[in-house]
């Protein structure tokens, strides 16, 4: 039974390093030693780098099927160590798309929990108090795409995010994805939140 992936195309590209044959070898080995059953490996980039405090960086980026991308890096002291522990990294990715495929074909509850839409004033009226404003410390773009549920529950599983912010491919509306410390996902419609926020202010 073939349990490892077979002749995928890897790139391996040096920045400010050589790319000896050893390196080289040493990447493309790993790679297709990972186990073959989910996702299917369709091809693989490599970058290798060392920084100028001599710290060696490995970036692995994968494309699967199913449209799924996983990508991880690590910085060491040893650039063998960086590919390393990088595949370690994707291994275990790669077992978190196993596991979630292997759910999806038993029988299980919704793990997709709405949040309320509702907004309930409080009983007792509390007098504001003095708080000092928060302040945004750090700032990034970050760039809405249109996915489906599921591809948004990939997304978060390769990045290992908290949420997600996505256009529902399906309803074209603007959502939220966020993990739940129960372990499952809530999903926020934002148009639909809004909706329910005016017709109750109104």
């Amino acid at each position: 039974m073939q349990v490892a992936n077979v002749n995928v195309p890897v790139t391996v590209t040096g920045r400010h390093v050589s790319i000896t044959e050893s390196m080289r070898d040493h990447a493309m080995k790993k790679i297709r030693g990972l186990h073959l059953d989910y996702p299917r490996i369709i091809d693989a980039k490599v970058l290798l780098d060392v920084h100028k405090n001599y710290q060696h960086f490995a970036e692995i980026v994968l494309y699967c099927a199913d449209h799924i991308t996983i990508e991880a890096d690590t910085t060491t002291e040893d650039m063998y160590a960086s590919i390393d522990q990088t595949i370690s990294k994707i291994a275990r990715r790669m077992r978190k798309y196993k596991t979630r495929m292997l759910k999806s074909h038993r029988p299980k509850r919704n793990p997709m929990k709405e949040v309320p839409e509702a907004v309930f004033a409080p009983d007792i009226q509390e007098e504001a108090e003095d708080e000092p404003e928060p302040l945004v410390i750090h700032q990034e773009a970050y760039r809405i795409r249109p996915l489906f549920t599921d591809e948004a529950i990939e997304d978060m599983e390769a990045t290992e995010r908290n949420f997600i912010v996505f256009e529902n491919a399906k309803t074209h509306r603007v959502c939220v994805l966020f993990r739940r410390k129960d372990g499952d996902y809530g999903l926020i419609d934002v148009a639909a939140s809004e909706a329910a926020l005016g017709s109750n202010g109104g």
